[in-house]
């Protein structure tokens, strides 16, 4: 069904083969473009972008995982016990902050009251 084509990178201008099973593979994923960059540029792009930091060879991916760029967390202080914590996003004055304790025991409450009432939550 699939033969091996030879594209030529809009970036580097060198031709390159889009495999078989790289057709495949983009076809298993849905995507219905050819790639437009050959493999080392795609890499490239991908790194400059902070994303990917492997490169897409002979149909798979090698050379690691996505790079997790590190959360920022924000100092606040529990709405109900008083601990000092940290939380993922910038704490407002009009809504209360829970560390992970305090947040599962208020997600925990919320859930049983829901339930009895019958809901199919």
């Amino acid at each position: 069904m699939y033969t091996d084509k030879t594209l030529i990178c809009r970036d580097c201008n060198q031709s390159f083969t889009f495999t078989t099973g790289e057709q495949e593979f983009f076809a298993a994923k849905g995507f219905t473009n050819e790639p437009s960059r050959c493999p080392d540029c795609r890499a490239e792009r991908k790194r400059s972008q902070g994303g990917y930091s492997g490169s897409y060879a002979g149909g798979s991916y090698a050379g690691g995982g996505y790079e997790r760029r590190e959360r920022q967390m924000y100092p606040a202080v529990c709405a109900q016990c008083g601990k000092d914590t940290e939380v993922p996003f910038q704490p407002r004055t009009d809504k209360p902050v829970y560390c992970s304790d305090c947040y599962a025991g208020q997600r925990g409450s919320a859930y049983a009251t829901v339930r009895s009432r019958g809901s199919r939550w």
